[in-house]
């Protein structure tokens, strides 16, 4: 039916038999969706866009940023490694012109 909110059991069901098609195995929902949380974040979305999205509350994303996934990604490494050179270069360069780059 359309229109017509998912049960627990219906969901689960339909998850079970989509994954099954898909050849997947041992991976949850919750799973997909701190994902999901995950791939947003190194994307640079904030917190808050992020919960908007995936329907988790704020202290919920951070707690999934901090303790299972962002600790352990190079690319977001790489890429606060960037921001802080990037940083660097335009001071520089207001420090050489006397003048200031916008943000």
């Amino acid at each position: 039916m359309e229109g017509t909110p998912w049960t627990s059991d219906g969901f689960r069901a339909s998850w079970r038999k989509a994954c099954g098609k898909a050849g997947v195995v041992g991976v949850t929902f919750n799973d997909l969706r701190g994902t999901a949380v995950t791939r947003l974040a190194l994307v640079g979305c904030t917190e808050a866009e992020i919960a908007a999205i995936t329907g988790h509350s704020l202290r919920d994303v951070r707690s999934i940023l901090d303790a299972h996934y962002l600790h352990r990604d190079p690319e977001l490494a790489r890429a606060a490694i960037h921001k802080l050179e990037m940083g660097y270069a335009k001071r520089a360069m207001e420090v050489r012109t006397g003048t200031s780059i916008p943000k």
